[in-house]
């Protein structure tokens, strides 16, 4: 089923930031996962993220029209529906980081707000669903998945990505439900191979709440052409990364600060005017 209700033909920060929260809502279960976390870590955790902003407050003498300007902005995040944009742009690259601090395989790096489980299966070999005349550069994607031991794994990658407007599908109207969107299973040997479309750069949505902090200020809403993929294989540690391309001018300056040169990829350009790139995947053991 698609996320966007009563589509329109412009996609709006509301209607994504909507579908962002009812997609984070269908599925994670965030209570469940810490259900057993004990009292003084809560403790610590929240009061230590309440002294920040007290010190904050002290050092730069917040007044009181700052601060009510500040909880109505709070309260417009959560009207629009975007806490997932807010935090996956803003606060998951340095969860991220200190989650896979101990990996020995790949470096990964944010999910997003707009993962989408149970995509298309495509097999080992084939092209992502897109549509007949969908846009942008072809690219034709060889990788393998092995262990940190070099050991083949047949493993998974899902593949996700904005299309040549940076527009995903199921939180942008007029989309096919699964377009650019596929899980592509390897087999004994670990290799893979998928053919799709290089994505655009986009902003992320600035009509809503997210957007207003931006302008207030002063900074750019770019997010680099990237490509999206989890990557799994039974006893190890799912991979969540970004891969990017060289050049783009905002692999610098990325607003969500997701960018790591270990995931730039080297697209070579082919006879037919598309393009290949050969990126692999290691995937570290299961801890415990």
């Amino acid at each position: 089923m698609t996320t966007i209700e009563n589509p329109t033909d412009v996609a709006t920060a509301a209607a994504s930031g909507a579908s962002a929260t009812a997609r984070f809502h269908t599925d994670k279960s965030p209570f469940e996962a810490v259900k057993d976390t004990p009292k003084e870590r809560v403790n610590v955790l929240a009061r230590e993220v309440l002294a920040a902003v007290h010190d904050t407050i002290r050092r730069h003498r917040v007044t009181y029209d700052e601060y009510n300007a500040l909880k109505a902005w709070l309260i417009n995040v959560g009207a629009d529906g975007e806490w997932p944009l807010f935090l996956d742009v803003w606060v998951e690259h340095v969860v991220e980081d200190v989650a896979t601090d101990h990996r020995e395989g790949n470096k990964g790096t944010i999910e997003g707000p707009y993962y989408v489980p149970g995509s298309p299966e495509r097999g080992a070999r084939g092209a992502i669903p897109m549509r007949d005349d969908e846009k942008g550069t072809r690219l034709l994607w060889e990788g393998t998945i092995t262990s940190t031991e070099g050991t083949p794994l047949p493993g998974s990658v899902e593949l996700w990505h904005a299309d040549s407007e940076g527009f995903y599908s199921q939180f942008a109207p007029n989309l096919p439900e699964w377009n650019l969107r596929g899980t592509f299973t390897a087999g004994p040997d670990g290799a893979f191979e998928i053919t799709t479309v290089r994505p655009a750069p986009y902003q992320i949505p600035t009509d809503g709440s997210c957007g207003k902090l931006i302008a207030a200020a002063g900074w750019h809403a770019w997010r680099p052409a990237h490509l999206h993929v989890k990557v799994s294989a039974p006893g190890h540690e799912q991979l969540t990364a970004q891969l990017y391309f060289p050049g783009d001018p905002h692999n610098d300056d990325d607003i969500a600060d997701a960018v790591k040169p270990e995931l730039v990829l080297d697209p070579q350009p082919m006879s037919d005017g598309s393009q290949k790139i050969v990126y692999d995947f290691v995937l570290d053991p299961e801890k415990g």
